[in-house]
């Protein structure tokens, strides 16, 4: 079954002084979101952009695939707090989403901290955001076992 989610944008303006707000038009989970190409390449100063959102994408993705890495393993996680950075740069004449960082703390009975790794390092592979990133941004990755 496939699942399609919307987000509209309004953009006034060129890209220098221009400026937009973005909606999730499917959940109504946020709107008129302010965006701007000073608030992306440069200090957010209270507005988004489209690599928030996707660092916001990546780190839900990755806390349910892990969270469903665990339940498989039989331990099921009493918490995950992950965290994602995603990198914009200038790369050559242009700009590029260059890598984004996962980080991830847990707590969990019944795993050592090398099985928590090895089950996020799966459910890095596994997350349909990282697979949509792959091969083309560097996906990092630091999991930390906490105590239950």
């Amino acid at each position: 079954m496939a699942v399609k989610r919307v987000a509209n944008v309004r953009w006034t303006g060129d890209l220098a002084k221009g400026s937009g707000l973005v909606t999730a038009a499917t959940s109504g989970a946020f709107r008129d979101q302010p965006v701007s190409w000073p608030a992306r390449s440069g200090e957010a100063g209270g507005k988004t952009s489209p690599e928030e959102l996707i660092a916001a994408a990546h780190a839900s993705c990755f806390a349910m695939a892990l969270s469903a890495q665990l339940a498989k393993n039989g331990t099921p996680g009493t918490s995950l707090d992950v965290s994602a950075t995603v990198t914009f740069d200038k790369v050559g004449d242009g700009f590029a989403i260059v890598s984004s960082d996962l980080e991830v703390s847990g707590n969990v009975s019944g795993i050592d901290g090398a099985k928590f790794e090895e089950l996020a390092t799966a459910a890095k592979g596994g997350c349909p955001v990282s697979q949509a990133l792959k091969n083309n941004v560097r996906i990092g990755l630091i999991a930390k076992l906490g105590s239950a």
